[in-house]
């Protein structure tokens, strides 16, 4: 393990060291040292990823933090695809098709004005009527009167906070006579 340990960290620090190598891929290994890549990585401040499925073909590429790939890449990976630049070129050029086309659609779709093929008034006037709009219209009256008693004596005028002072002093009023009646039996 310690040996194992020592060359990779040997193998980081000589192909690091030339800024021109931005990424390095490692064959396909166990878990226990998967995880020691790993932890190289993080000390010597650079990104790890695994690939692949586990126990079968499990690999590690490591890359700088300063060209760390984009998550397409990670993606395509994950998938076991092939990534190289003219794959990324042609996603970038299909995510931009997609773009467009997005915003040609929903430039479409605020252009269309909604008409409706009939006026709903014409498909009720059996229901309504064709004055009943003309009648609703017309300013609602009371009636004159109630019976035999006219409407202006039904109309409370208070305003509510004398209306709940009203009831108030009808309730202490009770109050006050029920002592009286209660004593004189």
């Amino acid at each position: 393990m310690d040996r194992f340990k020592g060359r990779v960290e040997q193998k980081l620090i000589s192909y690091f060291s030339d800024p021109k190598n931005v990424m390095l891929k490692f064959e396909p290994m166990d878990h226990v040292y998967r995880s020691i890549v790993h932890e190289l990585a993080e000390t010597h401040g650079l990104l790890s990823y695994a690939f692949g499925a586990d126990g079968i073909d499990r690999y590690i590429r490591i890359y700088r933090k300063d060209n760390a790939p984009c998550e397409d890449e990670l993606a395509a990976r994950r998938r076991g695809e092939p990534w190289n630049e003219e794959i990324r070129r042609q996603l970038i050029e299909k995510r931009k098709l997609e773009e467009l086309e997005l915003k040609e659609s929903e430039g479409t779709k605020r252009k269309k004005k909604f008409i409706p093929n009939s006026n709903y008034k014409d498909k009720y006037a059996h229901l309504i009527g064709q004055d009943a709009a003309l009648e609703a219209a017309r300013k609602t009256e009371t009636n004159k009167t109630y019976g035999f008693v006219p409407s202006e004596n039904k109309k409370d005028i208070r305003s509510i906070e004398q209306t709940m002072a009203d009831i108030r002093a009808k309730k202490r009023q009770r109050q006050s006579e029920e002592p009286n009646s209660s004593t004189q039996q």
